[in-house]
């Protein structure tokens, strides 16, 4: 049986793409794909994630990429401009679940400690946990094992009793791995269903 259910936030939650900010920086398509596969990859930005400081991301690159310097520090200068808000529908489902009152709410995200007290600030949803692991915060990362393990032991959660979910299907396996049931995020509908098969009342 369910009791604890466990959600990432960035893509789930809250909206967050570096198009936003992106398309103004570098307005060119082919140049911007270019900048996020090879300059500003998923790899350097999940460091941060992972507790390296936004200064030692940031100089890092530039050294790497001097001609690049503008646009590399865009990226964390304009932070903030790259959260597009709350996803509502899935906000519905965490304030129904919330609601419910049968079920521990728990949250895990992939985010640097810090740029993660702007959206404390901003969404007031977020203060419905009974708990989040900041991943900046434990100087590791998700799909890590022990990441989740943290989780676990913090808040006293039987693996078998909880369910994560997440729009990273890595991640998702990543919790499965450690004996979290998991589900990847594609959506409220779909999400809302999938609990209702796993016997939550939503």
């Amino acid at each position: 049986m369910i009791s604890t259910i466990i959600f990432d936030l960035g893509g789930v939650l809250i909206d967050w793409n570096p198009e936003y900010v992106f398309k103004h920086v570098i307005p060119d398509p082919e140049k911007r794909r270019f900048f996020f596969e090879n300059i500003a990859t998923h790899d350097w930005n999940v460091e941060q994630d992972a507790g390296r400081t936004l200064e030692e991301g940031t100089s890092l690159l530039v050294n790497q990429h001097p001609d690049w310097e503008p646009e590399i520090r865009a990226f964390y200068g304009r932070w903030e401009e790259m959260l597009g808000g709350p996803i509502h529908d899935t906000v519905e489902l965490l304030r129904d679940i919330r609601d419910n009152g049968q079920y521990r709410l728990l949250a895990l995200t992939n985010w640097s400690n810090e740029t993660f007290p702007v959206a404390l600030e901003r969404y007031d949803f977020l203060h419905w946990f009974e708990g989040i692991v900041v991943s900046g915060d434990e100087k590791t990362r998700k799909p890590f094992s022990d990441i989740y393990e943290i989780l676990l032991d913090r808040y006293s959660v039987e693996p078998e009793s909880a369910v994560f979910i997440d729009d990273s299907l890595t991640n998702v396996e990543g919790a499965e791995a450690v004996g979290i049931n998991g589900i990847h995020f594609q959506g409220a509908h779909s999400l809302r269903e999938t609990l209702r098969e796993w016997k939550v009342e939503v």
